[in-house]
């Protein structure tokens, strides 16, 4: 497909048929991360937290394979499997990102890959 071109990470995990990101026409759409170690396969041990910071990890990753850090971000969507989690969540979130933050939108869902309690997916763009 005209530009749109596959971006893939060797700090992120894929579970699926899918790309880490897409790159289309500097808007880079990361897919979602959930909280796997890329090295071992397995979930981040510990609580919300562990599982975000886990996450972003991953992101990061992402990220850095293009060139780009979080100060490129957009948009983010998180998805929690328990909204009791929101507060720890953004704990984590908040030091990820510097003012202005990107939009966000927050969504609690009803089960995620693996067992996962999140899964963090985002826009960025190349400024």
């Amino acid at each position: 497909m005209m530009g749109r071109k596959e971006i893939c990470a060797p700090d992120a995990a894929a579970i699926g048929p899918y790309s880490h990101a897409v790159d289309s026409d500097g808007f880079i759409f990361l897919s979602g991360q959930t909280p796997v170690d890329p090295h071992t396969g397995k979930l981040a041990p510990g609580g919300i937290e562990a599982q975000t910071e886990q996450a972003f990890k991953n992101l990061s990753g992402v990220l850095n394979a293009v060139g780009l850090s979080f100060d490129n971000v957009q948009k983010v969507n998180v998805f929690l499997t328990n909204m009791n989690d929101f507060q720890a969540m953004n704990e984590v979130y908040k030091k990820q990102f510097n003012k202005p933050y990107p939009a966000r939108t927050t969504i609690g869902v009803a089960s995620l890959p693996l067992g996962a309690n999140i899964e963090i997916e985002m826009i960025a763009k190349r400024l």
